[in-house]
């Protein structure tokens, strides 16, 4: 666990099935100075329990599920977790997500999040499959933009709050302007966030 922008980040997993071209792991140990978020071992749900539990809690109103892996290839462990925190604390809870978890984890059945998961933010990245393989890299190919997209439409039916993100680093304004429109006719609202390279992180 480690605090950044006054939430509480949840690190579980450094496996990822992208290698998107602006991802921060490329260029450095942690975030917002924080320890390294290199693993040394997939961490069990009784080793998360633990190190919440520990961990000074204090102000912190908000659980993330991001760090240098894509937490939804634990999805088991997540939701294990989600269930704990929201049974011991008033924390709301989100999902940063890539949005593949059918292909990466196709036994889940994502129902299982209502009512505990409160937010999940969705990784968009590009306008359509070609522009999304180049950026994202996905080891599933150019299926995984529908994929995507298709967990961002029914993940509405269970989860309250769904937003869609880009990063700018490596788009021009014709391709942020195509992303808003997709995400306009999926119904989710876009969130740019914008890459500042002087320290290698997001805004």
């Amino acid at each position: 666990f480690y605090k950044f922008d006054g939430k509480l980040y949840a690190n579980i997993t450094n496996k990822c099935p992208c290698a998107c071209t602006f991802c921060i792991r490329k260029n450095g140990d942690g975030v917002g100075g924080s320890d390294s978020l290199w693993l040394d071992h997939e961490p069990s749900f009784e080793e998360i329990r633990e190190a919440f539990d520990g961990f000074d809690k204090t102000g912190l109103t908000e659980l993330v599920f991001c760090g240098y892996g894509e937490p939804m290839m634990r999805a088991d462990i997540l939701l294990k977790t989600a269930e704990y925190v929201k049974a011991n604390t008033d924390m709301t809870i989100r999902i940063n997500t890539n949005g593949l978890v059918a292909l990466m984890n196709p036994s889940f059945d994502i129902s299982s999040l209502k009512f505990k998961i409160d937010k999940v933010s969705i990784s968009l990245n590009a306008s359509d499959p070609d522009k999304y393989s180049r950026i994202t890299n996905p080891k599933y190919g150019l299926p995984s933009y529908n994929s995507m997209l298709n967990f961002a439409l029914r993940i509405q039916e269970f989860v309250p709050d769904v937003s869609f993100t880009i990063v700018d680093c490596d788009l021009d304004r014709e391709e942020i302007e195509l992303c808003k429109e997709r995400a306009r006719d999926a119904g989710i609202p876009l969130r740019i966030r914008h890459y500042v390279r002087d320290n290698e992180r997001y805004e």
